[in-house]
């Protein structure tokens, strides 16, 4: 009711208002407004924001520091960012559904795969295509 003029009370002091801090950092701002659409997992059909996509169960928290800090840094683009996630959260969704339905077709493909490349690195991959 009175968030306007207590927010304005707020910015020199501590800010413990919680949903709005008066001073975020530009980079964060960029990840939390930047949008995008979503069709896996429980993001299927809206669009939802890079940050929120960053702190997802399907973004590792190595990952998420990770990117944080090249992106805080400069060293990565917001585009560069909202690409990663976006197919970190893809691949991770398609993996957990594909597990949810036994995992049969998904996991054949890519362990083979994965090991003969890293133990042969002739190109063998041709059988496997």
């Amino acid at each position: 009711i009175t968030v306007k003029s207590s927010n304005k009370d707020t910015v020199t002091g501590a800010g413990e208002e919680g949903d709005e801090l008066p001073k975020e950092e530009p980079w964060k701002t960029a990840l939390k407004t930047t949008v995008v659409d979503m069709e896996v997992g429980e993001f299927c059909g809206r669009k939802v924001s890079v940050w929120d996509l960053l702190h997802s169960h399907y973004i590792p928290e190595e990952n998420r520091k990770e990117l944080l800090g090249l992106y805080e840094a400069g060293e990565l683009t917001l585009e560069q960012v909202k690409t990663v996630v976006c197919t970190i959260v893809t691949r991770a969704a398609a993996a957990a559904a594909a597990a949810a339905e036994g995992a049969e077709p998904a996991a054949p493909v890519s362990s083979p795969r994965a090991e003969s490349v890293v133990t042969e690195p002739e190109p063998t991959s041709l059988h496997g295509d």
